[in-house]
């Protein structure tokens, strides 16, 4: 592949090939010294107009595990703030002579603009409301080996559907893989439109709950909320929010995850992120290898030869 933008551009075969060559790289992260040479050579840039930890942290983290070279681009010591065009800003990096582009921006569509400017590789880290797709493949991992297969599966999203781009890429990503998705929110945390999503739709959480194998909460994004779309997060939270009481409603080996940052007591109470049936810390864990498969599949010669 020579971009990854969107989880459609994987399709399920391409997911399933990004899942067998994570598991070389989850070998090469359990090592004394986690590094392999497959990338020496490469330059790996971040260039991230919205703030990040996870998701910057490891894409360098699996860069440098490749023995790729890594520059971060930090937009408020940039000329951006001179008023430098995005275009203007792309070409330049590009123009140092890089392999790879990790772009996150907060308006949609920018990784897709970027790859129809540049001749190197572009990873959608994040655009806007829109996607992430590898968000995606690391839950998709972590599922797997939780599970062993995702087929049949009943998955629950909940949350603020509206303003998700993980919701987006993750549904699209599940269901390629063959489970069953309910969105649970309220009205107002819904897209506008869910044509084209093979989703079923529930303002009931606990009336989903029974039926569910995994539970996937997403962050309240008060940061992308130009509305008042709630009367209160302890409304939300009492409907919609993960608590001990409502974790009793779910079958005893249903699983919880979150893509992180969390907002303990209002979507997730948190003594249940800490439960053993919390994947949220493996779903971390997972991002690195996952992201060294995604650069490897980008920028290697052989794909499997970790």
């Amino acid at each position: 592949m020579k971009h990854l933008l969107s989880i459609s551009d994987l399709g399920a075969d391409g997911i399933e090939e990004v899942m067998r060559v994570t598991d070389s790289f989850v070998e090469v992260s359990e090592r004394a010294i986690p590094r392999v040479p497959a990338l020496r050579g490469k330059t790996v840039v971040s260039l991230f107009y919205e703030e990040s930890t996870r998701t910057r942290l490891s894409f360098e983290l699996a860069a440098k595990r490749l023995s790729a070279d890594t520059m971060n681009f930090t937009v408020s010591s940039s000329s951006v703030k001179k008023g430098e065009s995005l275009r203007d800003t792309c070409q330049t990096i590009e123009a140092m002579g890089i392999d790879a582009l990790v772009v996150r921006h907060s308006s949609a569509g920018v990784p897709w603009q970027a790859a129809a400017w540049l001749d190197c590789a572009v990873v959608n880290a994040g655009d806007g409301w829109h996607e992430h797709p590898t968000q995606a493949l690391l839950d998709c991992y972590t599922l797997r080996g939780a599970r062993g297969s995702l087929e049949g599966m009943r998955i629950a999203v909940v949350g603020d559907v509206k303003h998700s781009r993980v919701a987006r890429s993750n549904v699209l990503a599940f269901t390629m893989l063959g489970a069953e998705v309910t969105i649970v929110a309220p009205p107002t945390l819904l897209p506008p439109s869910l044509d084209g999503w093979p989703v079923e739709v529930s303002h009931d959480l606990d009336g989903v709950l029974a039926k569910t194998d995994v539970v996937y909460l997403l962050r309240m994004q008060a940061e992308r909320q130009s509305e008042a779309l709630l009367p209160s997060l302890r409304e939300y939270t009492a409907r919609y929010g993960l608590t001990s009481k409502r974790m009793r409603l779910m079958p005893d080996d249903a699983l919880v995850m979150h893509p992180g940052p969390m907002n303990r007591g209002v979507e997730i109470a948190a003594d249940v992120a800490d439960l053993p049936r919390s994947l949220i810390t493996r779903q971390v864990a997972n991002g690195v290898a996952v992201r060294m498969a995604v650069l490897f599949l980008l920028l290697g010669q052989v794909p499997g030869g970790a």
